[in-house]
């Protein structure tokens, strides 16, 4: 009924990105960007979410309502991976977040495979 499936437990990192939606490195979207330099230097995970609701430093609220639509929603990339693998990522991040900040914290990983 049910596969077989290892399942491996580790301290890993999560970096949490909050960035807006209207940010940019060229023409491509920063949460874009950020996810498929993750890809190509072998981080384990990425995934953006967008926010419906939210504020900034500048305390400029951004909404998801209709009657107050925002082009610029809150953005979090979050990402886990080895501190190795964290500390690889660190320089892209700090060469394209202009606005914006990130938080790390060590993380209990238990991952799921199946053989």
């Amino acid at each position: 009924m049910f596969k077989e499936r290892s399942i491996i437990e580790e301290e890993d990192y999560l970096v949490r990105i909050f960035i807006g939606e209207k940010e940019k490195v060229k023409s491509v979207p920063l949460y874009e960007y950020i996810v498929l330099k993750c890809r190509e230097i072998g981080i384990a995970g990425a995934t953006v979410t967008k926010g419906i609701m939210g504020y900034g430093a500048d305390r400029r609220m951004h909404s998801a309502k209709l009657v107050d639509l925002s082009e610029n929603l809150p953005i979090v990339v979050e990402i886990i991976d080895t501190d190795k693998n964290i500390k690889k990522l660190r320089p892209y991040l700090d060469e394209v977040i202009n606005k914006g900040f990130i938080t790390i914290e060590k993380v209990h990983v238990v991952k799921y495979r199946n053989k």
